[in-house]
């Protein structure tokens, strides 16, 4: 019997979890936006929740640590619907407007591409919830 529960579309690591939880304590409840811009664009940015309006056709990958929303660009999530989107963290100081820009780490994105029956788990569960009709 094979497992039809579907895979978590968003992780972090071990690591992007700590930066995150200290970022809460810091800045209070936050959030992650990828869009498909370029340069740092293309970076997961964390934002102080409501920080970021989410638009109607921005898609919730899920959630991280608990209650943190991560949303991507109707078109970025179009490229990436079939992979495991996962946010980690390294040296370095990217120049956009994310929290951890200052502390001299940044956010990156690594990802996987699901397997057939992740893929099947994932189109049965139906699609993920969009800015229209979630609360961010």
């Amino acid at each position: 019997m094979t497992d039809t529960t579907p895979p978590p579309r968003i992780c972090a690591t071990a690591e992007a979890e700590d930066w995150i939880l200290r970022l809460r304590a810091q800045h209070g409840p936050l959030m992650f936006h990828q869009s498909g811009g370029c340069c740092d664009g293309s970076a997961p940015m964390c934002f102080p929740a409501g920080e970021f309006r989410v638009g109607g056709q921005d898609v919730r990958l899920g959630t991280l640590v608990g209650d943190t929303p991560v949303w991507i660009g109707a078109a970025q999530f179009e490229y990436w619907r079939h992979t495991q989107v996962t946010i980690d963290v390294v040296p370095g100081r990217g120049s956009g407007m994310s929290l951890e820009a200052p502390e001299g780490v940044r956010f990156v994105i690594r990802s996987r591409v699901f397997t057939d029956a992740e893929n099947a788990a994932l189109e049965a569960a139906g699609a993920p919830p969009r800015g229209d009709a979630a609360v961010s």
